[in-house]
């Protein structure tokens, strides 16, 4: 099947990025796509095309390579010319938060600003942005699930830097189209927790949740649990949100259920059992988790979480675009298998 409409996806070459492309290839869209470095394209050509044929799909790849940055104003007129649509997938991202958290909301703000300028000067139809969950959960409680009219308070405590730049990016984005008269139309995509099958072996920042567990990092888990989606299912709520009139204006929860860690690591013993001695026996004693906090920076960053209720209300994104997203339970095993599969971890 062949489209005529032209799709450009920002930071081609990550995790979610890369699915999106797979699945406009398969719908039949002419895809440009912006790299840091077009020194990596020859191989991203590659991991797509083995991606497509591990579906039994047989394509042609003709994706148009662009070079732009998040941080410089250069490339992105050429990048988005010519284009209908545009996925804006590109985020700072990193395992460890940075010591000066203006590394990380800086090109989140700025990029975004930067994609949705140069669209609407060169009269694309639509923008989706990829925003995040953490746009939307920091900072207050709640016993009723989070929707899309909550926000996530950029002051409070446990908001870390990852968080600021993915709320102080989406609301960029929504004040930009809220005063640009080319008729450009917004939409916002939140995902929580992005699991499901990598491409190759630098994978999502997301899946190294399952490489720690996997490589025995952690001997127990904190009482936590996030929401969880595959992503396959991002891509395909992705180009939902790019397609369908009605979504046009909004934001939507990309969540399929939320799974406690131990439940997790519990499920991978069972689907794994080679890795049964490296995974999680049991849950850590709150007091221990805040103890380990002051020497492993990644943990500090979940402190404030532990025990609490975050549920998600995806409900807009199934009932209004008709999302349908696999179980939860069927993107961590497709995570681990994956990361198994390409030798990123080893029993």
């Amino acid at each position: 099947m062949k489209n005529k409409e032209t799709v450009l996806v920002t930071g081609g070459s990550g995790f979610i990025a890369t699915h999106c492309i797979m699945q406009l290839v398969i719908a039949g869209y002419n895809i440009k796509a912006t790299v840091r470095d077009l020194s990596r394209t020859i191989m991203l050509n590659d991991i797509i095309a083995n991606g497509l044929k591990k579906q039994n799909i047989s394509a042609e790849l003709a994706i148009d390579w662009q070079e732009a940055s998040l941080t410089e104003d250069a490339g992105w007129d050429a990048a988005v010319a010519g284009c209908d649509y545009v996925l804006h997938v590109a985020s700072p991202v990193a395992m460890e938060m940075p010591k000066d958290e203006n590394e990380m909301i800086t090109p989140a703000v700025e990029g975004t600003k930067r994609v949705l300028q140069a669209a609407s000067k060169a009269g694309v139809k639509r923008v989706v942005v990829t925003s995040s969950v953490a746009a939307i959960l920091y900072g207050a409680e709640k016993k009723e699930p989070f929707t899309e009219d909550d926000w996530t308070d950029v002051n409070s405590k446990s908001a870390n830097a990852y968080a600021r730049s993915k709320t102080f990016a989406e609301k960029a984005a929504w004040e930009f189209i809220d005063n640009d008269d080319s008729g450009m139309e917004l939409a916002c995509v939140n995902p929580s927790l992005v699991l499901g099958p990598i491409l190759e072996k630098d994978f999502g920042t997301s899946v190294g949740v399952v490489v720690e567990f996997l490589s025995g990092k952690y001997p127990f888990v904190p009482n936590m649990h996030f929401g969880v989606v595959d992503v396959r299912d991002v891509a395909a709520l992705e180009i939902l949100a790019m397609t369908r009139p009605e979504a046009a204006g909004k934001r939507f929860i990309c969540s399929e259920s939320t799974m406690k860690l131990k439940d997790q690591s519990d499920l991978l013993i069972e689907l794994l059992p080679e890795f049964k001695k490296k995974l999680p026996k049991g849950i850590a004693p709150n007091w221990l988790i805040k103890i380990m906090a002051l020497f492993m920076p990644a943990l500090k960053a979940v402190t404030s979480e532990i025990g609490k209720n975050r549920e998600l209300d995806s409900s807009r994104a199934r009932n209004l675009l008709g999302w349908q997203p696999r179980p939860a339970a069927e993107a961590l095993k497709a995570a681990a298998e994956s990361v198994v599969e390409f030798g990123v971890v080893k029993p």
